[in-house]
């Protein structure tokens, strides 16, 4: 008691009784990696001057979004072959390790320094063989197939699975779950029932002893905080035959062929990637993050797709304009296309280009993003439904279903925004939305990153006189 009259008396006198406050450390979050900023701000979400070509009205909406760091440009087959070659080098190491090939623990972690046992993960240090013996081969050769007609050694994509968890903190955070039954009602008029069973519903996800993936969605009594951790396997291997299935009699082959696979394509935004594998590449940069950061790392937001509201508020740029570009027209005075697209006349190449283009070619809008009209369509988180920005929230809208695999088709559909390269002039607004099936691959639509800032600060107000 001496000790705490002592203290208290401390703090009284060096701070006059008052309440002060209690200052922490604040963590500077340094500019992502090939991002921008797109400051907060407010949005007329939809197309003002309706399309009557379609025979339907487009809602509007006045909506407000915080602050968030976005790619500059689309996610590049460059960047993706990283994740994919992640991927790969993961299975070979598991596969080393593994007693029927090399057999070799040093490729798996499964005790700490001290000798305590810790969950078992591969050992990134150990660089993988140059000269394989044997056993190393046979894991090496275990992840490529031969095609018999032509003698191609290819690798095996149906092998190249990712395995990631998602835990979701705002379902978690819902009062419904809430172990003490006295907390998930705050109205003292309503007597809460102690043997209410509470449900929950998660996703999750493993490979049959045939080795294909089984996803499920379970519904089942909550039994406490493992639960909001939804377990998700995804094939991550793009599907190039999309330039040949998208275009029947057309001559594509090349593409098909060449267009994820040639370092000539480096820089050109990765297609034939559905929205659920975009999400696992999201996941993956997310995990890639975190491993580089130390203490730092419980700021920092996990990448993810953008929003509708937030990919419409960045593409209009400062001035929210109809296309991200300052006027409405296609091109310059001196007849330089503004984005890559298909001109109403169908001349593809009057752009300069003839399918998508290397990214980052035509100017960046006045939020530092580059080809947010064209090139290719971009995945976004949010669920398509015909009502569209009437059904959300006016404040961070984020309307979003993680649809089951049993889930009818039309449940499916995910936002696609931006217009691409096959799309005329009417497709590449800014505020134009269409869809496509989450498991759908296409050769015109791409994806980028976001994530939400880590500190948000408020702004001066400016009165306008």
């Amino acid at each position: 008691m001496l000790a705490a009259s002592c203290l208290g008396s401390k703090i009284s006198s060096s701070q006059g009784g008052e309440v002060t406050g209690h200052s922490g450390r604040t963590f500077a979050e340094p500019t992502p990696y090939g991002m921008t900023l797109v400051k907060r701000g407010h949005v007329k979400m939809g197309i003002e001057q309706q399309d009557s070509l379609w025979g339907r009205r487009t809602p509007v909406r006045d909506i407000s979004v915080e602050s968030f760091w976005m790619d500059e440009r689309e996610v590049t087959n460059s960047m993706y072959r990283q994740f994919v070659s992640y991927v790969r080098d993961s299975i070979i190491r598991e596969r080393l390790a593994d007693p029927n090939y090399g057999g070799d623990e040093t490729y798996k972690i499964e005790e700490d320094r001290y000798g305590n046992p810790v969950t078992p993960h591969l050992n990134w240090k150990k660089t993988l063989p140059r000269r394989p013996n044997e056993d190393e081969q046979r894991a090496f050769e275990s992840l490529y197939t031969t095609n018999p007609v032509t003698g191609e050694k290819l690798i095996d994509w149906r092998q190249l699975n990712y395995r990631y968890e998602i835990y979701d903190y705002a379902e978690a955070a819902k009062r419904k779950y809430r172990t003490n039954p006295q907390e998930r009602v705050l109205n003292t008029d309503y007597r809460p029932n102690p043997n209410e069973r509470i449900w929950i519903s998660k996703d999750t996800a493993y490979i049959d002893d045939e080795g294909r993936i089984v996803r499920e969605t379970i519904n089942r009594e909550y039994t406490g905080p493992w639960d909001f951790l939804n377990t998700y396997i995804v094939n991550v291997y793009p599907d190039t035959t999309c330039w040949v299935n998208d275009f029947p009699n057309a001559a594509n082959e090349n593409y098909m062929r060449f267009y994820y696979s040639s370092a000539a394509y480096n820089d050109y935004p990765v297609v034939g990637v559905t929205w659920e594998q975009a999400n696992a590449f999201c996941a993956w940069r997310t995990a890639h993050l975190l491993r580089g950061l130390g203490e730092a790392a419980r700021y920092v937001q996990r990448y993810r797709l953008p929003t509708e509201a937030e990919w419409e508020y960045a593409a209009r740029g400062k001035n929210q304009n109809e296309f991200p570009w300052d006027n409405k027209e296609m091109a310059s005075g001196n007849g330089c296309y503004y984005a890559n697209f298909k001109p109403d006349n169908g001349n593809y190449t009057k752009d300069g280009n003839l399918i998508t283009s290397r990214t980052g070619i035509y100017n960046a809008n006045s939020n530092g993003l580059y080809d947010m009209a064209g090139n290719v369509a971009e995945w976004t988180s949010t669920i398509y439904t015909e009502a569209g920005v009437e059904q959300m929230n006016d404040i961070n809208p984020d309307l979003r279903y993680n649809a089951a695999p049993e889930d009818p088709y039309r449940m499916k559909k995910k936002t696609v925004k931006g217009g691409s390269w096959k799309d005329p002039e009417s497709m590449v607004r800014s505020a134009w939305r269409t869809f496509e099936y989450q498991n759908q691959p296409r050769s015109y639509i791409g994806f980028r990153c976001v994530r939400s800032m880590a500190n948000t600060n408020s702004g001066k107000v400016k009165n306008k006189k």
